[in-house]
Parts: C-alpha cells; sequence; structure tokens
C-alpha cells in the first residue's frame, strides 16, 4: 500500500499540520453548488503553495548526498522556482536557476522584475537566462556540470519538483485529504485541481485512489492539451509507484480538461481574470494569474455547465499569488 511505503523515505518536516478543508460559503451560494477548498496556498514557507510539499523529499535527498546547491528551472514567473530558492535560503545552501520568459516580446516590465522574479533576488539566488527551456532536463544537468567544475556539489530539482521523488509529496497530500474528507461524512462529487508539470497531478490522485477509489480527480490543464497532458501525468503516476515498490491503483485514472489554458501557458485569458476577480470578492481568496485562475475558471463553468455529477465539490489551491504583481497591466484591458 502507498500509505505503508511512503515512511521508508525520508523527507523535511516543512508542512505540519494539515491544511484546512474550507467550504466556500458565499462562492456556494452564488454558484448553486457546494464549493470547498483544500489550502494549499497556507503551506509554510515564502508565501505558500504546493510546491514545498515536493520539496520536502527533494531537499532532504539533496541534503542525504551532501549537496551545497539546489538547481532547477522555470518560467521567470515560476513559483516552484521561488519555492525552490526560499529552502535554499532557508537551509542555507545556494540555488541556480534557469529562468526563461514565457511571454518573449509582450511581457511588461512587472514580468520581468515583479512578482516570483523580484523575490528570487531577495533569495540570493543565482539566475541565468535562456531563451527557452525546450530541453529542460539537459539544460538542467548542462548547468549542474558547470557548477560542479566551478567545485560546488549541485543537486538538480526538475521543473515543477515533479519527478516520482517530489510526487511523493502530493501522494502524502491525496492521503491527508481522504482522511479530511472521511472526517467531514460528505460525498464529494469530484477533486479540481491544475494540472502541469504533472506532480501535484499525478501524487495527488495516487493518494486519493488508495482510501477514495471512485472519487474523480480531474486536471486543468495550464500549458497543453490533454493529448499530451494524459501521458505526462500517466507516466509520472507509474514512476511514482515504482519508486514506492507498489502496483499502480486498479482505479487509477486520469481525467483532465483541457479548454482553458488558451492563449499560452502563462498568459491569462478572460476566463482566468473573471475567476480571480470572483474568488477574490466573494471570499477574499487570491488566485494567481497561471494556474489556480485557470483552473477554477474550469470549474467555474462546469458547474454552470452541468458537467460534474451531483455533491460538493473540492478545490485544491496551489497557491501562486506573488504572481499576480508580474500582471498588473491585464486588470485595465
Amino acid at each position: 500500500m502507498l500509505s505503508q511505503a511512503l515512511p521508508r523515505f525520508p523527507r523535511l518536516e516543512l508542512v505540519g499540520a494539515p491544511t484546512a478543508l474550507e467550504k466556500l460559503e458565499r462562492l456556494s451560494a452564488l454558484v448553486g453548488r457546494d464549493v470547498y477548498i483544500k489550502r494549499d496556498d497556507t503551506t509554510t514557507l515564502a508565501m505558500g503553495g504546493n510546491k514545498v510539499r515536493k520539496l520536502e523529499y527533494l531537499a532532504a535527498d539533496a541534503l542525504a548526498q551532501g549537496a551545497d546547491t539546489l538547481v532547477t528551472a522555470g518560467a521567470l514567473q515560476s513559483n516552484h522556482v521561488r519555492q525552490t530558492a526560499a529552502l535554499a535560503a532557508k537551509l542555507g545552501l545556494g540555488c541556480h536557476a534557469l529562468l526563461e520568459n514565457a511571454l518573449g516580446d509582450t511581457a511588461g516590465a512587472d514580468y520581468l522584475g515583479n512578482g516570483n522574479r523580484l523575490l528570487l533576488d531577495l533569495f540570493g539566488t543565482e539566475v541565468e537566462n535562456v531563451d527557452n527551456l525546450d530541453a529542460a532536463d539537459a539544460q538542467l544537468l548542462a548547468a549542474a556540470d558547470r557548477l560542479r567544475a566551478a567545485g560546488k556539489r549541485p543537486y538538480v530539482v526538475p521543473i515543477g519538483g515533479s519527478n516520482a521523488l517530489g510526487a511523493l509529496g502530493y501522494v502524502r497530500a491525496g492521503l491527508e485529504l481522504a482522511k479530511q474528507i472521511r472526517a467531514s461524512g460528505l460525498d464529494f462529487a469530484a477533486v479540481v485541481l491544475a494540472s502541469g508539470s504533472a506532480g501535484t497531478h499525478s501524487g495527488l490522485a495516487l493518494g486519493l485512489s488508495e482510501i477514495l477509489p471512485q472519487l474523480p480527480v480531474i486536471g486543468v490543464t495550464v500549458s497543453r492539451p490533454s493529448a499530451t497532458q494524459v501521458p505526462k501525468v500517466q507516466r509520472l503516476a507509474e514512476q511514482t509507484c515504482q519508486l514506492l515498490e507498489v502496483d499502480l491503483p486498479e482505479h487509477f485514472n486520469v481525467q483532465l480538461w483541457d479548454e482553458y489554458f488558451g492563449p499560452r501557458y502563462g498568459e491569462p485569458n478572460a476566463g482566468t481574470l473573471a475567476a480571480i476577480r470572483c474568488l477574490a470578492s466573494q471570499e477574499g481568496l487570491l488566485l494567481d494569474p497561471v494556474y489556480t485562475g485557470k483552473a477554477m475558471a474550469g470549474l467555474l463553468d462546469a458547474i454552470e455547465r452541468g458537467r460534474l455529477p451531483e455533491g460538493p465539490v473540492i478545490f485544491l489551491h496551489t497557491g501562486g499569488a506573488p504572481a499576480l504583481f508580474a500582471y498588473p497591466q491585464v486588470w485595465n484591458k
């Protein structure tokens, strides 16, 4: 069983008590469906977010290997790079980050220097700007080689923290959420979350499948169509089970909605902005323009269209609010 295999892997205890599962009362009244939220935006470390759960395992492995520098990559406004850099600072490690400008020539000054990018400078991150991350794995290995040649002891953290080891953080979170669902006594219709580098999606679905195998876990893609995202999530789930030395659960099933990620990764659309405004005005909660805004747009549209079975629904809030300050121009359109 997943729950029995997890304790074999060391982790840093950065997420203490379970994050809250709360009902969004005003939003529920507005949309005519009970909506609950899993508050992974409130995790510790650098304004919160989902990546810290993955870093609990990845950073533990880095320390066990004697690393002195974490090497990772992402977009200029990457939440993952922000939390990796913050953890490196907390542990007294260096952080080297390969960053790409996901918006190209349309990026404004705030995208280039505010939000998450500003925080990287505060954390003392060594930033290396790259034209793209089309060959991210090879680029990270090359960066690690350069650091090693300079006398450093680098540890490569993949984009999004999304390898089998990092996904263990969300296997654990899935088991945590399943216990909260059981304690609530409610029969939930689905769990909805943003699906990007796949570690959160695959890990959460694996963890939930052990205790609540019939509960749908639906990812809203933020960067690619389902034809390419489904194999990504499936493959990582299989690799995670191999790491744990367990069989892939019989009921594991990748479900995705891909109508909401356009026009491209990192660029919010009208539905994204409407969802962000809705949650802010109704609940005082901040979503982000890259991940949770698009995922919430998908959930709200699904409720309006009757796309979900009857019952309350859970939204996984993965954080990302610092990126709001990188997109001030979109609110004036």
